[in-house]
C-alpha cells in the first residue's frame, strides 16, 4: 500500500468563513478555485496547477456532521489526505491488522477513499485513482 505523496489537506470551516478563505488562498498563496466533486456540504477546491492541495468544508456549523459526543475537534484541520496505490492490497492490510477503516467513492470523479484514524486521532485520508488501479480478476 505505497504511499506516494501528500494529496491534500482540509479546513473544516463554518458557512460564513468560507469565502474569507477562500480568498486568503487565492489571493496571498497563488492557489486558485477549480472543479470539485458533488459533496453535501459547501466549500472549495484551491489548486495549485492540476492539483486540489486545499480543501475547504464547511461543516464547522452543521451539527450532524460532527463528531459524536465526547469525540473532540481537533481544530480547524478535519484530516490529511496521502495519494496513494493499491486499493485491494490496502483493504485487505486494514483488516488483516484490526484497524477500522471507513471508505467513500467520490460521486462522478475516479477517486476512491479510505479513512482511517491515526494512533491520536487524527482522520487520515488514503485517495486512490480507481483509473490507476489495476483491474481486479
Amino acid at each position: 500500500m505505497p504511499v506516494s505523496a501528500l494529496h491534500h489537506y482540509t479546513i473544516r470551516c463554518t458557512t460564513s468563513e468560507l469565502d474569507v478563505l477562500r480568498d486568503f488562498y487565492t489571493r496571498h498563496i497563488g492557489l486558485t478555485v477549480g472543479a470539485r466533486p458533488d459533496i453535501p456540504a459547501p466549500g472549495y477546491w484551491l489548486y495549485a496547477g492540476d492539483q486540489p492541495i486545499v480543501h475547504l468544508y464547511a461543516i464547522a456549523d452543521v451539527p450532524d456532521a460532527l463528531p459524536p459526543a465526547g469525540v473532540p475537534l481537533t481544530g480547524p484541520l478535519d484530516h490529511i489526505a496521502f495519494r496513494s496505490h493499491g486499493l485491494q492490497a490496502t483493504r485487505a492490510h486494514l483488516s488483516a491488522h484490526g484497524i477500522a477503516y471507513d471508505e467513500a467513492p467520490v460521486p462522478g470523479w475516479p477517486l476512491h477513499q479510505i479513512f482511517v484514524s491515526d494512533p491520536k486521532g487524527l482522520k487520515i485520508e488514503l485517495t486512490f485513482w480507481l483509473d490507476e488501479e489495476a483491474p481486479q480478476p
